[in-house]
């Protein structure tokens, strides 16, 4: 940074540069870049003055493109689209404008609102990052850069503040944490950029220029702009699937209600979510009286782990249930019922689905239960003194087949202390094990779980199971028969 025209070691058109430069980088301590355009050629041209391990150095590079295309590569910007986070998606087109276009950039994204509600921020300097985040969360809004804001959202057009203000009073910014900050940063010039999709006015793209760099030219500015009108529909895509995935999480919460608990049952059930798609998927449980008395234990699995799943087993669900209180059928009879059901009204859906009967107490307190399979994992049955079992039946077709078959009913006697669970294969395939090596793992945990209650069965296997995030959905349902004296 030494060098001068004198000696040789640089071209006289550049010495007038560096001084600005070593001088903005001894403040500054972080990189300062030059924008500006070669004296000889006209091209565009930054020259960035950083620290490194050697001392303080020099990087050349191209400037924007005179055509006013992007200085990003264009395989990031179609990778914005594979994002369905918003925050996600505003980060990354954050970090794609930094430092080709800016030094420092906020991406707001607007509530329902209209007002500012999620932000992402990057800057060329990571270590200068608390710095921006301090100043976003906590400054106060000066009018002249809301005036810019509202300019910039009403209009759809780019709004530059080709000056800004480094020293801000305790009128303007009360916080001394948040003046200090922005010191720290040292801007000189902002550009913010609309984000509009379909019409409206998603957030804003804020680029802000510090040290030694020139508020940005034409060129930067129809970059800017067209990084924005290519990134907001990926922005766009993001929040309408989080808003969809929100009506789904409701809906799937309203229909994943407590089990209802009969006189002398004990019933607990657990959902627990896969990771990689939030809240929804196509697992489910249920348990309610029929109107003879008996009670029912349903549990299912559509196949898919979406929103679409999540619908799909809305739909099951209410059919299953309504089909069942309305008639008392045995389990068979109901799936057959569901059969016609998903075939007359076309409700394309592929599920497997389990239903148990559990009836009335006999007179030492023993039931019937009865139940039929459509392609589920066998009831695996726990007696008081750890000895397990699984009510394995031949298997039979899933819902949503076209294959003619009549279902059929199983039946055995569960006594009181004995308990049975019902799980999906999320629970089974934990850890990608095979279903036979799975089921004899479940089997195993819940031996050793025999003197524990419904509840903190269901929670105890799914700590020991799937200890970390769940690859899959996971559905646990656990029943227990009550002596006959048991206390209400």
């Amino acid at each position: 940074m030494s060098a001068s025209a004198a000696d040789g070691s640089v071209p006289a058109w550049l010495a007038p540069v560096l001084s600005p430069l070593a001088d903005a980088l001894a403040v500054r301590g972080g990189p300062v870049t030059w924008h500006g355009r070669h004296p000889d050629t006209g091209e565009p041209l930054t020259i960035t003055a950083e620290n490194t391990p050697d001392g303080p150095a020099l990087r050349l590079g191209g400037g924007v493109a005179a055509d006013g295309e992007p200085p990003v590569p264009a395989g990031s910007l179609d990778a914005l689209s594979g994002s369905l986070d918003v925050v996600e998606a505003a980060g990354q087109l954050a970090a794609l404008v930094v430092p080709g276009l800016a030094d420092w950039a906020t991406v707001t994204v607007l509530g329902e609102d209209g007002s500012p509600d999620r932000s992402a921020v990057a800057h060329r300097d990571p270590g200068r990052l608390p710095d921006v985040r301090t100043y976003i969360s906590r400054r106060v809004t000066a009018p002249r850069d809301q005036s810019s804001l509202t300019a910039a959202l009403r209009s759809g057009e780019p709004v530059q503040l080709r000056e800004i203000a480094l020293d801000l009073g305790p009128d303007a910014q009360p916080d001394p944490e948040v003046r200090a900050a922005w010191r720290r940063l040292d801007p000189t010039s902002s550009l913010f950029v609309p984000l509009q999709a379909r019409g409206t006015a998603l957030g804003m793209l804020s680029l802000v220029n510090c040290g030694g760099r020139e508020p940005h030219g034409a060129a930067e500015i129809a970059a800017a702009v067209a990084v924005a009108r290519r990134a907001a529909p990926a922005v766009d895509n993001a929040r309408l699937y989080e808003r969809q995935l929100q009506v789904a999480e409701t809906l799937q919460h309203s229909l994943l209600t407590p089990p209802v608990q009969p006189a002398g049952l004990a019933i607990a059930v657990r959902y627990r979510p896969a990771s990689s798609h939030a809240l929804v998927g196509g697992d489910w449980y249920d348990a309610f009286e029929q109107s003879d008395g008996a009670t029912l234990l349903v549990i299912g699995d559509v196949v898919g782990h979406n929103v679409e799943a999540a619908s799909a087993m809305a739909q099951l669900r209410s059919a299953v249930r309504t089909l069942a209180y309305d008639r008392p059928d045995s389990p068979a009879r109901i799936l057959d019922r569901v059969d016609r059901v998903l075939a007359g009204l076309h409700v394309g859906l592929l599920a497997t689905a389990l239903v148990a009967r559990l009836e009335g107490p006999g007179p030492d307190g023993g039931r019937a239960l009865r139940w039929s399979s459509a392609g589920h994992l066998p009831p695996l049955l726990l007696h008081p003194d750890g000895r397990t079992g699984l009510l394995e039946t031949p298997a039979e077709r899933m819902l949503g087949t076209e294959e003619p078959a009549r279902r059929t009913d199983h039946r055995t006697v569960v006594h009181p202390g004995d308990t049975v669970l019902l799980c999906t294969d999320g629970l089974v395939e934990a850890g990608r094990v095979g279903i036979d090596e799975g089921l004899a793992r479940v089997a195993a945990t819940v031996a050793d779980l025999a003197g524990v209650g419904p509840g903190a069965l269901c929670d105890r296997l799914l700590s020991r199971l799937v200890p970390d995030r769940a690859e899959d959905d996971v559905a646990v349902l656990a029943v227990r028969v009550l002596p006959l004296d048991a206390p209400a």
